[in-house]
């Protein structure tokens, strides 16, 4: 069976916490003993009592609709808004429960900036008057998730795993934030959202000596929160090719056997009857740490349905959006860390919305 180094383990913890590609809803790291993603989430789990910590940061930056669109779109009767940036910093850890087994929880911070509408009145005499409200930034602690991913199959021979992915995300986050005026903003600007969502998924991971091919899907059955507002169901997939660009690549290991990355400490020597006898330390010691570094290629995409308030379908809300994403992922000792910058190939958006211009997506994770 394939088991992870400490860095291994720790790199692959990081990437458990769910990072949504949609720009209006934003939300990880690889596996170090050989290549792997930066966001796709591969099947390979922690082992058992390993335990990581991580921080993970996402900037979003959108092609803000001018005021004339909003305007214009005011004087239609149209809900419109435009949001410069979508920044989400996450904290969380992961639990090896058993070597097939992982679980963890993450808690993000989420701040949007450069929030205006479209506002739509009639004057004295009543004639109609169209203009932009500015209403400001939003900032706060969003949602927790806890997350689960269980390895159902892991075929060490030939370096492929697939693995289920489930959890909840939870109603913990801020849903009372206010604008420059005083008045509440709508939870879809809103660090948290107020509802109670569950979400199931897979991950498959195939590795090639010094390549990984990483895929996952998960869909988001999204429940009405604060405000009676339903934010959409959402379905992300998944796809990266990554290449061990410097260091080796740690092999597999039989089963039974101590990870190939440990070395035996004392001495062996055979018998004329073909017997090993050996002498010395019986505990495995674990090789000199090493840096490693990963070339990342990935595609990132999140179906977003429709908003709706109050049963109301909202037009100009939903839609899908893919990222094409190339990215680096370090490993040193206990440390991992990997970066990722996407640029939208798929940019289908419902009705009027900011468009995503381009994702930057960074983080870090030590392991214990």
């Amino acid at each position: 069976m394939f088991k992870l180094t400490r860095t291994g383990a720790l790199a692959a913890a990081a990437a458990l916490a769910p990072c949504p590609a949609f720009a209006h809803h934003p939300g990880g790291t690889g596996n170090g003993s050989g290549a792997g993603p930066a966001i796709t989430i591969p099947a390979t789990t922690l082992e058992a009592g390993h335990v990581a910590a991580f921080v993970a940061y996402e900037s979003i930056r959108l092609g803000g609709l001018g005021d004339q669109d909003l305007i214009a779109a005011a004087g239609r009767h149209e809900h419109a808004h435009s949001i410069g940036t979508i920044e989400s910093t996450s904290f969380g850890a992961a639990f090896g429960v058993t070597d097939d087994l992982t679980v963890s929880l993450r808690l993000p911070y989420v701040r949007r900036t450069d929030i205006r509408e479209g506002a739509h009145s009639h004057v004295p005499g009543g004639a109609a008057l169209n203009t932009v409200t500015r209403r400001g930034d939003t900032a706060g602690f969003g949602d927790a998730t806890v997350m689960g991913e269980w390895r159902f199959f892991n075929n060490g021979a030939t370096g492929t795993e697939a693995a289920l992915l489930f959890g909840v995300k939870l109603p913990s986050g801020e849903t009372h934030r206010r604008d420059r005026a005083g008045a509440r903003f709508e939870t879809e600007f809103q660090p948290g959202s107020g509802s109670l969502d569950a979400f199931v998924g897979l991950a498959g991971t195939q590795r090639f000596g010094a390549w990984s091919f990483d895929v996952n899907v998960m869909y988001v059955f999204v429940n009405t929160g604060a405000q009676r507002t339903n934010l959409g169901d959402r379905f992300q997939y998944n796809a990266a090719v990554s290449y061990r660009l410097i260091g080796s690549i740690a092999p597999r290991t039989v089963a039974g056997g101590p990870p190939a990355s440990y070395a035996y400490l004392g001495h062996t020597h055979t018998h004329a009857d073909g017997t090993v006898h050996r002498h010395g330390p019986e505990a495995a010691q674990p090789a000199a740490p090493q840096f490693t570094l990963d070339g990342v290629l990935e595609l990132n995409g999140e179906w977003h349905d429709r908003e709706r308030v109050a049963g109301i379908s909202n037009r100009s809300s939903g839609g899908n959006s893919v990222y094409l994403s190339p990215g680096l992922r370090a490993s040193y000792a206990n440390l991992s860390g990997f970066v990722s910058v996407g640029v939208p190939v798929v940019n289908h958006i419902n009705g009027i919305q900011s468009k995503p211009s381009h994702r930057v997506v960074g983080g870090l994770a030590l392991s214990f």
